[in-house]
């Protein structure tokens, strides 16, 4: 399984309950509304900000507060000019990072994101040489007790590729254009499910069994994500549960 994944899924989790709640809903709002400047305001034409409105919903941010930041991002109300910008570097232990955010000074954001590295023990790679290690994939995680071969057999018919068991959830994987064409498909069955979301599935992973590796690549995701202008964050790990549930805890 893809720890990051696992992971992921829990600080997820844990931004709906907490004080960093209001920093998630910014992030989404940010998001909204940059999907809404580049490919205009019609939900029915704009896939990506189709799925960026029903992210931010999933997340329970209001209504009126994601219609006005399509707005912001047509044109129709005054805002500010985000434009999307990567990053790549290195976590301790080897890990691989690819970094996605939205800004509007790109100097002070890579300036953010090599002193945040170096401050806890990462390093900035040069572009392109992380990037190959992950690949854009729409995921949807639903409840480990559905049946596998009857969610597997609806799932393929809408695009569906892989389905894996992460423990505790299963994983299904699908093209980015499928993604809202199958998350419709389970609503419609009524099949339940954790979240839907685009994001970047690694390749290949890096095994940390070390708890003291595991805590020092936690802790640097976490300050990543932390930054305002840092959208998502992706790392090849491959961590047990009972060395994440050590590191986490310490």
């Amino acid at each position: 399984m893809s720890g990051h994944s696992k992971w992921a899924t829990i600080k997820h989790k844990k931004g709906a309950a907490d004080k960093k709640r209001a920093k998630l809903f910014a992030k989404l709002i940010k998001q909204v509304e940059v999907a809404a400047r580049q490919g205009g305001g019609d939900m029915d034409a704009n896939a990506t900000l189709r799925t960026m409105y029903q992210k931010a919903r999933d997340s329970s941010v209001p209504l009126d507060t994601i219609e006005r930041a399509i707005k912001r991002g047509t044109g129709e109300l005054e805002g500010v000019n985000y434009e999307p910008i990567t990053y790549e570097g290195y976590a301790p232990a080897g890990v691989a990072l690819y970094v996605e955010a939205l800004t509007d000074n790109r100097n002070r954001t890579g300036s953010d994101m090599r002193s945040v590295l170096s401050k806890n023990g990462g390093s900035m790679a040069e572009p392109g040489s992380v990037a190959w290690q992950f690949e854009r994939k729409g995921v949807i995680t639903l409840d480990r007790a559905l049946d596998e071969d009857e969610l597997m057999m609806m799932a393929l018919e809408h695009g569906a590729e892989d389905l894996v068991d992460e423990g505790d959830t299963w994983r299904l994987t699908c093209a980015p254009t499928d993604l809202n064409g199958l998350r419709d498909a389970l609503e419609s069955a009524e099949v339940a499910f954790e979240n839907a979301d685009l994001t970047m599935l690694p390749t290949s992973t890096v095994e940390v069994t070390d708890v003291s590796d595991a805590k020092a690549v936690l802790r640097l995701i976490d300050a990543l994500d932390d930054n305002d202008d840092v959208q998502d964050v992706f790392a090849n790990f491959d961590m047990p549960d009972e060395v994440m549930q050590a590191a986490a805890a310490e």
